[in-house]
């Protein structure tokens, strides 16, 4: 009869996503360069040995913090986008409200300090983070927009930065959890100020007749 196998043993297959787990909190908590792989290692509880069994370097590892744990949360904004094609009214504030959970309820912000803060010295961190999250978000939300504008629901202008002037301030709030915050600035609730800034953008984007 074989000997059981021990509850605590960890499946080969769960150790990317257990080490990329790991990897978000050091990242976070750390920043890129003072991130060590063996800390990385220790919280995964694996050797650091391992972490390059399936990631070459570093910044492959942060990839994967991007594309694994960052990009589900702007796929399901994306498709929340191009399923839910009604007025802006109704999707702009859907929109602004998911982004606020995120904020509060993820690492998004402190990955968003990390790429700010130490894309000057590590310029492919700024790259991955343009690919994987600005570029299909913004897009996403331009293209939204714009479907928005051929209706007559918004004011002519470029569709591109009006996504912008609508998700800015979001990313702001991010940012200032995790820098202004804990120098003792006062806290700023994403999920207020999406509910606000919404009703306040879209009173000045929309046409008259939307209004």
């Amino acid at each position: 009869m074989d000997a059981p196998v021990p509850r605590w043993r960890r499946r080969k297959t769960a150790r990317p996503g257990e080490i990329v787990s790991a990897a978000i909190e050091v990242f976070a908590e750390r920043g890129f360069a003072a991130a060590k792989l063996e800390d990385i290692a220790a919280r995964a509880g694996v050797s650091k040995g391992s972490i390059y069994l399936y990631f070459d370097t570093k910044a492959d590892l942060f990839e994967a913090v991007v594309r694994d744990a960052v990009a589900p949360n702007v796929r399901s904004a994306i498709g929340l986008l191009e399923q839910q094609d009604g007025p802006l009214t109704e999707l702009a504030p859907a929109l602004l409200a998911r982004m606020a959970a995120v904020i509060e309820t993820t690492r998004l912000g402190g990955v968003a300090k990390l790429v700010i803060s130490e894309s000057q010295n590590f310029p492919e961190l700024a790259r991955i983070w343009l690919e994987v999250v600005i570029e299909p978000a913004l897009g996403a939300l331009t293209a939204a927009v714009a479907r928005a504008q051929a209706r007559g629901e918004v004011r002519a202008g470029d569709p591109r930065l009006y996504a912008v002037s609508l998700i800015g301030p979001m990313v702001l709030a991010a940012v200032w959890g995790q820098v202004m915050q804990p120098i003792g600035a006062a806290p700023m609730s994403p999920s207020a100020l999406a509910a606000q800034h919404g009703r306040a953008l879209l009173h000045g984007m929309l046409a008259e007749a939307a209004t």
